[in-house]
């Protein structure tokens, strides 16, 4: 092994200050040589067990997984030309050795045979048997030569469109940006926001305003200029596509293009009827009729309530409103309504007080305990490092915390596995996770202050990392989130959210960051009233993207192409309520479906969040911090990682199967079901 490059050198965690471009070729290249040469060792002793072939291959992909989570991270989160341009020649490389390992038949051979004869497999073992059998039917071990050849090709080709996709998205954003004269143009947006814009202008004076998100949400939320909104909202929802005012270079609508056509040969390749049919072989949802008619119903349910919501919005401004003024108007009748305001509870919501009262959520519901540990190599002065203790006090896991927005950094909030939890025959090696937001950027000698909608981000993805850090399988391939159905992956997430709504929990984090007061108890009452305003809006718009997604995916032919433009206005047909301008190209930024794992799985979201709300019912039955429904679902969800079938490990929590009326009820939407 290179005794030099630092990407190798892990001990037990990364090595991010030493880590530069030149290194990450050099570290693939050398680590998958040395797994193919594995791979033949292990494929040619005479007897194959689950101890000397199994066991083998999961410590190659561990470690190859964690080699690989430190580059892709920095390129999320310090994207750079050199690192990037690093980054995409490793590509091809994983997608090869990683169709070579699902095709190997020898291997494939190996694995059948010790399903069938090891009978003192434990149910653990044998599901990570079962999985890997299915991945290998799934990349086509049973292909003749040249389909599977074909297969391979395809496979590397969509990995690489899809690194192209969100290159082009990041681009696209970063070359944007908007000069403003004068502060009356302002008016209503974060003081915060206006003075990071007064110093980007420099000696030009003015104002010059990026397409970071946090400045996105804050000025179609609150910025007084509909003009301005106007500006914005164009910019946004032209990313990266033909209508948009950067280079006409980050255009993804050959890109995308391409991708469906890819997806769609690569699932007929395997004898799927389309993308939607293959993607379902690894999901809760059985069929693409199932998934159609789940969202059907959600949008039968809350079709009615959007209207009236939309209908109340536009009596409210006293005009017909543009899609861009729908935020903006929104705040404001939540603000009457409710006397709450996103950007005015920001001093009450400081980052240290939010984390304060996170952790000791933790700590009440799952017996652990999170210290922040310094001195930890990290990316960015902003990133901080911590370890979470069991109820004895010894380690059972870490994080990294990255919250807020800043240029070459990828929008959005994730969680994403560092180190996955090793426990076989040699030492157990604890898991690592990256917790990453993009928070709106501290003022000076300030902490980072945030919205609500912040707050239950942050709980979001921390409830990820619960389900990464307290697993409880050894094995890398089914512990934390691997191997877990995509449309339960975020049960654990957004369970999480309803504790950024509790009472018990804002009365804790709600404190005014200059004069320590509490948040008046009237206003926090409004604040979780809140929750439920334009639950009907909200809902069809995630529905309309599923939509989108599923019937894409479902209904590709290819003697007609893509047809996204059509496919997103018949959607839309159907479900919105909302028009939009015939320029919006949202799906070209769409990265979620484009560029990581929710192709055809968008529906996703509204499945798992059918899941969260069913399961935090059972805790406001035995009380929201009940020990004895916590342990219960720590043991039947959060430590289960992809060991059990999804729905036997709902079942076994809950007692029954999920019930769609929980989330109904909990956005306020009677339950038309």
């Amino acid at each position: 092994m290179p005794n030099d490059n630092p990407l190798l050198l892990r001990n037990p965690l990364p090595r991010f200050g030493a880590i530069r471009a030149e290194h990450v070729l050099p570290a693939i290249t050398w680590l998958l040589e040395r797994n193919r040469a594995q791979l033949d060792r292990l494929l040619a002793a005479p007897v194959a067990t689950f101890k000397s072939l199994i066991e083998p291959l999961e410590d190659a992909q561990h470690e190859l997984a964690c080699v690989w989570s430190q580059v892709s991270h920095l390129n999320a989160v310090m994207n750079a030309p050199a690192l990037r341009e690093a980054y995409t020649a490793c590509l091809p490389l994983l997608s090869a050795w990683q169709t070579d390992l699902a095709q190997n038949e020898a291997l494939c051979r190996a694995c059948q045979h010790i399903a069938a004869t090891d009978h003192e497999l434990d149910a653990t073992q044998r599901r990570v048997l079962e999985y890997r059998l299915r991945e290998f039917r799934l990349a086509g071990v049973a292909l003749e030569p040249q389909a599977k050849a074909h297969f391979k090709e395809l496979m590397q080709q969509l990995t690489q469109l899809s690194a192209k996709f969100e290159e082009n998205v990041l681009d696209a954003t970063n070359a944007w940006s908007l000069h403003v004269a004068q502060p009356a143009e302002l008016a209503g947006i974060n003081p915060g926001i206006i003075e990071r814009a007064r110093a980007a202008a420099g000696d030009a004076g003015g104002y010059t305003l990026k397409l970071e998100q946090p400045v996105y949400v804050a000025v179609m939320s609150d910025a007084d200029s509909s003009a301005l909104r106007r500006t914005f909202y164009e910019a946004w929802t032209t990313r990266a596509s033909d209508q948009a005012p950067q280079e006409a270079r980050f255009d993804n609508s050959s890109v995308m293009e391409e991708i469906l056509r890819v997806r769609h040969e690569l699932a007929q390749v395997l004898e799927f009827a389309n993308y939607a049919d293959y993607a379902l072989a690894t999901r809760m949802a059985k069929s693409t009729e199932e998934v159609f008619g789940f969202l059907e119903q959600l949008r039968v349910a809350s079709r009615s309530a959007a209207e009236q919501e939309l209908r109340e919005l536009e009596q409210f401004a006293g005009a017909k409103l543009a899609a861009w003024d729908i935020s903006y108007w929104s705040e404001r009748l939540q603000r009457e309504r409710y006397s709450v305001s996103q950007e005015q509870l920001r001093p009450y919501f400081s980052l240290p007080r939010v984390l304060d009262g996170l952790f000791d959520v933790a700590q009440r519901l799952f017996g652990v305990r999170i210290v922040e540990r310094r001195g930890v190599p990290v990316w960015h002065p902003d990133a901080r490092y911590f370890e979470i203790l069991n109820a004895a006090g010894a380690p059972c896991g870490s994080f990294y915390l990255d919250p807020c927005a800043r240029p070459n950094k990828r929008s959005g909030a994730w969680m994403d596995e560092c180190v996955g939890r090793k426990s076989m025959s040699g030492p157990t090696e604890l898991p690592v996770a990256y917790l990453v937001c993009n928070f709106l950027e501290a003022e000076p000698g300030q902490p980072a202050q945030l919205t609500h909608d912040d707050v239950v981000t942050l709980f979001h993805e921390f409830g990820h990392g619960m389900h990464h850090l307290l697993t409880r399988v050894g094995y890398p391939t089914l512990a934390g989130i691997n191997g877990v159905a995509w449309d339960a992956v975020e049960l654990p997430s957004q369970f999480m959210e309803n504790y950024a709504w509790h009472p018990q929990v804002l009365r804790r984090i709600a404190i005014h960051v200059t004069t320590g007061a509490p948040l008046a108890e009237a206003t926090l009452q409004q604040l979780i009233t809140t929750r439920s305003f334009h639950a009907g809006l909200q809902m069809l718009r995630q529905l309309e993207f599923a939509l989108f997604d599923f019937t894409l995916h479902a209904g590709y032919d290819p003697a007609l192409g893509a047809r996204v433009s059509q496919v997103i206005e018949t959607v839309r047909a159907r479900v919105s309520v909302i028009a939009v301008p015939t320029s919006n190209r949202f799906a070209h930024s769409f990265a979620h479906i484009f560029a990581g794992g929710y192709a055809a799985g968008y529906y996703s979201y509204k499945w798992a969040e059918v899941l969260a709300a069913d399961a935090f019912a059972a805790f406001e039955e035995a009380g929201v911090f009940d020990p004895v429904t916590a342990r219960r679902f720590v043991d039947c969800i959060l430590s289960q990682g992809g060991s059990r079938d999804a729905l036997e490990a709902f079942v076994a929590f809950r007692g029954r199967k999920p019930d769609v009326r929980p989330l109904l009820r909990q956005h306020g939407i009677a339950a038309q079901v």
